[in-house]
């Protein structure tokens, strides 16, 4: 029996209605026939759309871009997508599986019950008996798009899919070889009846990929009956390179430098994130400088915390020096009105930086908020969308670093958004 495989997010699928830790048969939903690398990404990305309100909801939309832009092809290909999606609705998913009572359920649906596309949005539903099962927790395992997008190979996809489910407890069980050629999409093949071919084909191809690839690392092992492999197993570790996949969704700030030099000054945890979020890396940059040139100079007497918050308020106040000389007060005096000038220049340069980094924090704001409630699909496209228009690297890895919050791109940033939003900032 399957598990979610070609079907939807199978890994995501992964839950194994494994109703008692005894019984060794894992609750399934399996596919009939082949589903391309394309059909499987978009299964995933249509169910991880839809999963909030798999149940409450009888349809679901998606911006056919973003949906394009998150499986990884050409958004204009409108009859690649077309036919993905007839594929889906063309395709059985069936299920056998222990219900909540321990009684033996068996169904019979099609992956889509329908899907339409109309002014640039794709429309789609399950069955309302499909999107049950689909949304039981102990089917359901979260798959990583990022790590989908890597992947090259239906079959390897596949394999993934269905292997990660089973990360926790280290191995997937012995599967028969008929469900594996089932899981893999290939059941219907005679040239794959010969294990020989199989193996070379399918397993080890597969094995590869998700090693290279993937978060987790797989190693197949088999079982025969005489001289015939009967059965194949797949003992599971994640990979140790698990770190280059992760997404910092928390935009990172905790691990820039910046924030490291904040904390080391005594600063406190939501301070430094706030000065970081409202004012920008660049500006508290200059701001822990000032301060260090200032504690050098012996000029900080008190707390150097308390000191760079004045300073980052821009209403530090000087130590007084002690009275001045005559000869000091006469050369203050006649530098006096050459000095006048700059300092006019300096206080409007001043009110004008304060200015733009009010307005840069209130349509920060802006953005942070309507990026949160955006859907996870939406929000991984927005940041996909806007990494293809900076062009140099250090643009695009401080924006991979710090998100929306990357002082860096900021201008870019708010442009991208105005561009994608006609008035985006209208009453900021």
């Amino acid at each position: 029996m399957k598990q979610v495989e070609d079907t939807i997010p199978r890994d995501r699928l992964s839950g194994a209605l494994r109703r008692d830790s005894v019984k060794k048969n894992v609750a399934a939903i399996h596919v009939s026939g082949k589903l391309s690398l394309l059909q499987r990404k978009l299964s995933n990305v249509l169910l991880l759309n839809a999963y909030d309100e798999l149940i409450t909801k009888p349809s679901h939309s998606i911006d056919a871009k973003t949906l394009c832009l998150m499986i990884g092809y050409n958004s204009n290909d409108i009859d690649t997508l077309r036919s993905a999606l007839r594929s889906l609705a063309e395709t059985v998913a069936e299920w056998d599986m222990l219900d909540k009572d321990g009684k033996q359920e068996w169904g019979v649906s099609s992956l889509l019950s329908y899907a339409k596309l109309k002014a640039g949005v794709c429309e789609y539903a399950y069955s309302p008996a499909l999107a049950e099962k689909l949304f039981d927790p102990k089917i359901f395992a979260l798959i990583n798009l990022n790590i989908q997008r890597r992947f090259t190979s239906g079959h390897g996809l596949a394999l993934y899919e269905n292997c990660f489910r089973f990360v926790r407890t280290g191995s997937t069980g012995w599967w028969e070889i008929d469900l594996f050629r089932r899981l893999m999409g290939v059941s219907d093949s005679v040239y794959y009846e010969s294990f020989k071919h199989l193996n070379a084909k399918i397993i080890k191809p597969a094995v590869v990929e998700v090693n290279k690839t993937s978060n987790i690392m797989v190693t197949p092992e088999f079982r025969k009956q005489g001289r015939k492999v009967s059965h194949i197993r797949f003992l599971i570790k994640e990979n140790p390179q698990l770190a280059m996949f992760e997404i910092d969704d928390s935009e990172g700030v905790r691990t820039s430098d910046v924030y490291g030099e904040l904390v080391g000054q005594g600063v406190s945890d939501r301070l430094a994130r706030q000065w970081i979020a409202e004012h920008g890396e660049e500006y508290v940059v200059q701001k822990l400088a000032y301060v260090a040139t200032k504690s050098r100079a012996g000029a900080i007497k008190g707390s150097a915390a308390q000191y760079l918050s004045a300073a980052i308020r821009d209403d530090y106040v000087e130590a007084k020096p002690e009275a001045p000389s005559l000869e000091a007060q006469a050369a203050a005096a006649k530098r006096a009105k050459q000095v006048a000038a700059q300092e006019d220049a300096a206080a409007l340069a001043d009110a004008n930086r304060a200015a733009d980094r009010r307005g840069r924090a209130v349509r920060l704001e802006r953005v942070l908020e309507h990026v949160a409630n955006r859907t996870p699909t939406q929000r991984d496209a927005d940041k996909r969308l806007f990494l293809a228009t900076l062009e140099k690297d250090l643009d695009r890895e401080d924006f991979a670093r710090h998100g929306w919050r990357s002082a860096l791109n900021g201008r870019a940033i708010f442009a991208f958004w105005e561009g994608l939003e006609e008035g985006f900032f209208e009453d900021v």
